[in-house]
């Protein structure tokens, strides 16, 4: 971020809040570089503290149309919901996209997370994966399960579907950040942040694999970028993993269902959390989804690595 606006930077660190709004917060003080007061055209260069005082609670700046969607809540209480999101399903609102999202949902299911930040979510699974999420029905609730990805004590385990066959499993321990030049992707690059993702292998077909993922760090498309690092793409990730290519030696079947697979083959399984009321362990699972059973049946049939 260094050379740019401070205004800029404030926006993309601050997501909840308009760019205007964040101006007003930095003209009065209330949004500071390294304690500092400073105009929004600012420019920052790099390596200084962006200290925000905001109140406990602000409405956010233009109020989520509640709509009847249809959620699979696989757990509730008074404090948190876990969800089991599908594919295809927008977390939650942006610029161009107000509608038919999981926070349009949860704010008609439960009127009261208007008053949480982002409608109680507090992490995210990229549209086209699937799997759970959780999210906070209060402010406590909220605080605690954010402090928990803090400090990486959240369990999250994932299934992926891999073009290739590893030999074993492992770790990818390397920094992740935004592209160089292609500002919507993420990329593996030194001037990234801390990444950790282990993966073991649960079984090999002739030129594919199925793995499970372990996430230590939670970074924006984490495991498709550590994936195609290590050139083990997800099946159907088209962003990382390149134009869709099917490896010799697989049947007719394999390729027809590789190349029609609509989404990156990932599902978020396991979800593990202290609950933030009383800090019982939690921990709910959640079988893969029909599309994913089907290609693994697919690539079964045609037979196994070796």
């Amino acid at each position: 971020m260094a050379g740019s606006r401070f205004d800029r930077v404030a926006a993309e660190l601050i997501e909840d809040y308009s760019r205007a709004r964040l101006q007003i917060w930095i003209k009065d003080g209330t949004i500071t570089v390294d304690g500092q007061s400073v105009a929004p055209r600012h420019r920052v260069k790099g390596g200084e503290w962006l200290i925000a005082e905001l109140p406990e609670y602000v409405a956010p700046d233009s109020a989520v149309a509640a709509q009847a969607i249809p959620l699979d809540i696989h757990y509730e209480d008074e404090h948190i919901l876990v969800i089991n999101k599908p594919a295809d399903f927008v977390m939650h609102t942006a610029p161009g996209n107000y509608e038919g999202t999981l926070q349009n949902g949860l704010l008609s299911y439960d009127p009261a997370l208007a008053g949480i930040p982002r409608s109680g979510i507090v992490h995210r699974l990229d549209k086209q994966t699937s799997g759970l999420v959780m999210v906070a029905r209060t402010l406590i609730a909220h605080n605690s399960l954010v402090q928990q990805l803090q400090e990486r004590t959240v369990h999250r385990v994932y299934d992926a579907i891999l073009t290739g066959v590893p030999v074993a499993g492992g770790t990818v321990d390397e920094p992740i950040g935004r592209h160089p030049v292609d500002r919507k992707r993420m990329s593996v690059n030194e001037r990234g942040k801390p990444a950790v993702t282990h993966y073991r292998v649960a079984r090999k077909f002739k030129r594919h694999s199925h793995v499970r993922v372990k996430l230590e760090t939670g970074r924006t498309h984490q495991i498709r970028v550590h994936m195609a690092h290590i050139r083990y793409p997800l099946i159907g990730d088209v962003v990382y993993g390149g134009r869709r290519q099917i490896p010799g030696g697989v049947g007719n079947e394999v390729k027809t269902a590789v190349m029609a697979f609509p989404r990156q083959a990932l599902n978020a399984s396991e979800l593990g959390i202290q609950h933030p009321a009383d800090n019982r362990e939690m921990q709910w699972t959640v079988p893969l989804p029909e599309d994913m059973q089907q290609l693994l049946s697919v690539l079964a049939a045609d037979g196994d690595d070796g």
